[in-house]
Formats: structure tokens, sequence, C-alpha cells
């Protein structure tokens, strides 16, 4: 498949293109995913509504909703179960706020920072961090962990976390669990009721703007959560809960909402919503298939990942492919690519001629 015009096929059947003529080379969906063609108009128009004052607040909160509501359905969640913000670092900090003090928190040695900070700030009343590697952190839950937080795909280097047997473990230790989704949601399937909590930013594998996030809560965990940010989009009736003193929390995950980046909103709905017509099943097998191909034309074993981390500790390849112009990013002594649904064999291609000029095949 060449043309970027052309259909991506997927078993069973085919699906048009949506982000239509994209420049070759660009594997960074890790770092900051592509736009669709629906998204770029959505936004457009918006701005241009903004700049004739014809732009309304109520409107941007329905974008909000539709945001909510297709992130629900795209990973399983009720969507009373599904709160909004900007980072995932702010909605993190939330769960490690509300920690009882002298918690143990268990994360994976090297994982994103925005789900291990956050809890590194609490040591002042005794919560402890403890990081042990992805492949161990099954086997480390035991009846003193509190909350086990991971990635259920690594930013680093893109391995998948073993998620039946981290949910199995900590549902013997009565641990709650902490996912986040970032790197997983939009290019395979999540389910969030595999977890006590998910937080996922949009604005990589989901193709949405920076600054549409999400909170996944069950009931039990949304019990033990304080909304320590809650203002007036976390009312029970937003636009009655202007102005103090008394205000009514949401009875559902809203409670935890912060008031929305409202253009990122307008993008993020139209976003989503066309990624609820996409198999992400299909989305995996083939982007993990490209990356996996990458592998076996650089001489190295499929790992079965839709990122692949090559190491470069002289930056003989980062260079190369960047001379290539290949987008691409660096991460712990690793170039890191990042495989999406617009990408092709010439990508492939232009990383193993890369490679070969840069001498480090096997």
């Amino acid at each position: 498949m060449d043309g970027f015009d052309d259909a991506i096929e997927f078993d069973g059947g085919a699906w048009s293109e949506p982000w239509g003529r994209t420049r070759p080379g660009y594997l960074d969906a890790a770092t900051m995913g592509i736009p669709m063609r629906a998204t770029r108009d959505a936004m457009r128009l918006a701005v241009e509504q903004w700049a004739a004052g014809e732009a309304s607040a109520a409107e941007y909160g329905e974008a909000v909703e539709r945001a909510r509501a297709a992130y629900a359905r795209l990973v399983g969640a009720p969507r009373s179960e599904v709160a909004i913000g900007a980072t995932t670092s702010e909605l993190v900090g939330l769960v490690a706020a509300s920690l009882p003090d002298g918690s143990e928190v268990l994360c994976v040695d090297g994982d994103f920072s925005s789900i291990v900070y956050p809890f590194l700030q609490h040591a002042h009343r005794g919560v402890a961090v403890r990081h042990v590697p992805l492949e161990s952190l099954a086997g480390a839950i035991g009846p003193g962990t509190a909350l086990v937080s991971f990635s259920l795909v690594q930013s680093a280097d893109g391995r998948v976390a073993d998620a039946a047997a981290i949910a199995e473990a900590a549902r013997a230790a009565g641990t709650t669990t902490l996912c986040d989704t970032t790197q997983a949601a939009g290019i395979r399937p999540v389910d969030a009721a595999e977890w006590d909590l998910t937080v996922c930013h949009a604005y990589k594998w989901l193709c949405a703007p920076r600054g549409a996030a999400f909170l996944t809560a069950s009931p039990d965990a949304a019990e033990r959560i304080v909304p320590l940010h809650a203002g007036w989009y976390a009312g029970e009736d937003v636009w009655s809960s202007a102005y103090g003193p008394d205000m009514r929390l949401a009875a559902s995950a809203r409670r935890f909402d912060t008031s929305p980046a409202w253009l990122s909103w307008v993008g993020a709905a139209t976003a989503l919503e066309r990624f609820e017509a996409i198999d992400l099943g299909a989305a995996w097998a083939r982007a993990a298939g490209l990356a996996d191909e990458l592998l076996e034309r650089l001489g190295l074993a499929p790992r079965g990942q839709a990122i692949v981390a090559l190491d470069d500790p002289d930056g003989a390849l980062a260079a190369a492919l960047g001379a290539a112009g290949v987008r691409f990013a660096q991460r712990a002594g690793r170039v890191r690519l990042g495989f999406h649904l617009w990408n092709a064999e010439r990508d492939v291609e232009l990383v193993r001629a890369a490679a070969a000029d840069a001498r480090v095949l096997a």
C-alpha cells in the first residue's frame, strides 16, 4: 500500500484512510498522533466561530460530553465512571493524594513519570513507592501493596504488560490497580473494566489535541478518591455551579472533572467518534505487523509490538534517520519508532535503508 488515498485492508473488509496524505516516515505516534481530516475541519470551524463571536460555552460542553461518551464506549466503561482532565499526572495526582498514610505503591522500573512522580510526592506522610521490572510486576504484588500503578504499553520501548497476571495477583492481594492506557488506546483493544482505575491522554494514538485526558474509576475505587480539583465543572448541575458557598458535586465520576480547555475537546470529540469505527484488533495486528517486518529486515527477532525501540548508544542511527526524513523519538538511549494506521511498508524501508547507512544492521 503505497498511497495514503488507498483503503487500509483489514481482515474481512476495507476501511477508508481518514488522515489524508501524511508525510512518509512519520513514526512518532508514541509522542504525538496526527489529527484526522475530520478533526482538523472541526477545530478550524470552532476557531472561526470563536473569532466571529459565535462560540458558545454550552456547545463546548456538548463536545466534552460527546468525547466522554465515545471514550467510554471505546474502553468498555460506563459513561458514569469516566472523568475528564487535561493531563494524566493531574488525574493520577488525585489518586495519590487520596491514599492513606503509610501506603505502599508498586510501580514499574522505568515507567512513564506521570504515573510514578505523583506518588513520590507523598513520601512525607509515609507513602512508599517500590519499583520492579515489568516482567516481575505481578509476582511483586503482595498483601501489603495498597496500589499497583503501571502502563499497559511501556512508553520507552513498547513492551506490553501481562494484564491477566497483574489483575489476578491484584485481586488475590486486595490491591487497587491503576493502569495507564495512553500508549495503548487507539491502536489496540482496551478493557477498562479489568482495572479499578485507568488514565489516558488522548493526544497520542487516539490522535486528539493535547489537553484531553480521561480517568475511569470503578464505583468502589471512586469512593476512595477525594475530588481535590473540584470546581464548577464538577457540580451535579454544571451550569448552576458557578458560585458558592454551596455546591453539590456530581454523583458520578464527573465530580473529578476539571474545567475543560474547550477547543481541545472539540477536536477530541470528533477524533474519538471516528476511532469507534476502527477494528482495534485489526489495527494492532497491522501496526505490530509493520513493526515486526522492520525488525525482520534489521535481522532482529519480532516483538509483537507497535513500538520498536532500537539501541543507539552513539547516536548514529538517529542521525541517519533524521537525514532520511524519518520522524522518531529518542528515549532512554534508544531510537523509538511507533507504527500507526497511516504507516506502510515504505516507512519500513525508509528505516531499513537508514539503518544500513548507519551500519547498525544485525
